[in-house]
């Protein structure tokens, strides 16, 4: 029992220093977050909201688009007007434009009414400047257009005055004609436009399950099955690889986002609950994230690492799997350890010692338990490997009492003490009894 309170006491403190380091990392960024028009009749949605004003509060400035599709649907088909859609997008006539603006803001307006009962202060505005579609291959769109420009030095100042800014899915042109927009569309050009950090899409949709598709190489998949995140390259190559699929059009967009400029998009399940602050702060989130920077990846560790990587030690030196460390014996050699870090923070470690011999050491392999699933320990061992290739190192040596078939696994053989640099056979420990697995690089 004491020992199930203390490892749930410390995912908790994890948990909570991951909160604190995305809260430092996200304080002043603006987050634009759309949502479906069908979330807001879930029983989910008020949390959800309620989330949103969390944010708020912990200094982030949230820009928000409400999608109106199926209210739009619903006032027109009410008021009998006719509407059809091609190739994805409304044909808006200008016996419907009216309804679309109604719809479109009445969404708005009970959206506001949510971040009232927060006592958040929200306002709605038009600050979307929008063109006509025009007519393409024969099909005049009328009052269907697509965002041009928006009003950036005026929402700013919105932001700046403490207010959650919210952009109905309606444009008008510069002389004021209006147009019905594709809330996606509009969510993907305010964010690049504003420079945002995120860019959310709520949906009514379940996760994107790496079991219905064909991934490409670069996929992360959560312990649940979940796709976690994809690169913008990874991205491309999982829509080639599944071209047809309708209900991956948001990642469409996402990669549209991503090469606007905005670092990650995130397309989650709006009813779940929490899903919203569980993409937020924490490393592997709720939903499929799609990134054009450096999200994670394997790099050599800094001085100021020394105490989180003893920190992901602790339980293999707590299992007798890894020899105790302090931290000047890290410190001596810094230069030897390389981590792999998501956001920053460090969740595995690793280091590779020379010998006068031209042999290599791999040592302290350690990798988080909650990130084992991601396959970080062989990328570390690879990373390595070619690193002591580029040194000119042939041979490469590992001491394990408790990892055998890993290092096997990874084409190393077993060796004998003999095989040894003469440093490391002289201070081989006979009752630790650890194998020996040699690698040739």
């Amino acid at each position: 029992m004491e020992n199930n309170e203390l490892n749930q006491g410390q995912l908790q403190v994890q948990t909570i220093r991951e909160v604190f380091h995305y809260l430092h990392q996200f304080k002043g960024k603006c987050f634009v977050i759309k949502i479906d028009c069908d979330i807001i009749d879930n029983p989910q949605f008020p949390l959800l909201i309620r989330d949103v004003v969390k944010l708020h509060e912990a200094g982030i400035r949230i820009v928000l688009v409400p999608g109106a599709k199926e209210r739009i649907d619903e006032v027109l088909s009410d008021y009998s007007i006719k509407n059809e859609w091609i190739d994805g997008m409304r044909v808006t006539g200008p016996d419907a434009i009216p309804f679309v603006e109604m719809a479109a803001f009445d969404v708005a307006n009970r959206i506001m009414t949510s971040l009232s009962a927060y006592e958040c202060p929200a306002v709605i505005g038009n600050w979307v400047r929008a063109r006509g579609v025009g007519v393409v291959d024969g099909t005049d769109y009328q009052h269907t257009g697509y965002a041009e420009r928006i009003l950036t030095k005026e929402l700013l100042k919105i932001l700046d005055d403490g207010f959650i800014p919210i952009l109905p899915c309606v444009g008008w042109s510069s002389i004021g004609k209006p147009y019905n927009l594709l809330s996606d569309d509009l969510a993907v050009v305010a964010a690049s436009r504003l420079g945002a950090d995120k860019l959310f899409f709520i949906t009514s949709r379940p996760a994107i399950m790496a079991a219905d598709y064909a991934l490409p190489k670069g996929a992360v998949v959560a312990t649940t099955g979940r796709i976690s995140n994809l690169s913008l390259l990874d991205v491309q190559q999982f829509l080639n690889n599944n071209q047809g699929k309708t209900e991956l059009a948001l990642l469409d967009k996402a990669r549209r986002a991503c090469e606007a400029g905005v670092s990650r998009v995130h397309i989650l399940d709006g009813c779940s609950d929490g899903v919203l602050l569980r993409e937020v702060f924490s490393n592997l989130g709720s939903g499929t994230m799609v990134y054009s920077n450096q999200y994670s990846g394997i790099r050599s560790m800094r001085y100021d690492e020394v105490g989180e990587v003893l920190r992901v030690m602790k339980p293999f030196v707590d299992k007798n799997i890894l020899l105790p460390r302090t931290e000047a014996m890290i410190e001596e050699t810094l230069n030897d350890f390389i981590v792999f870090e998501i956001d920053g923070a460090v969740h595995a470690s690793c280091a590779l010692h020379v010998y006068p011999e031209g042999v290599g050491e791999i040592a302290a392999v350690a990798v988080d338990s909650s990130y084992s699933h991601l396959g970080v320990g062989p990328k570390m061992i690879e990373f390595l490997c070619e690193r002591a290739k580029k040194m000119g190192l042939k041979r490469i040596f590992v001491l394990t009492t408790r990892t055998s078939d890993w290092f096997l696994g990874m084409g190393f053989e077993e060796g004998v003490v003999s095989d040894l640099p003469e440093k490391k056979r002289t201070a081989y420990n006979y009752s630790r009894n650890s194998r020996i697995f040699i690698k040739n690089i």
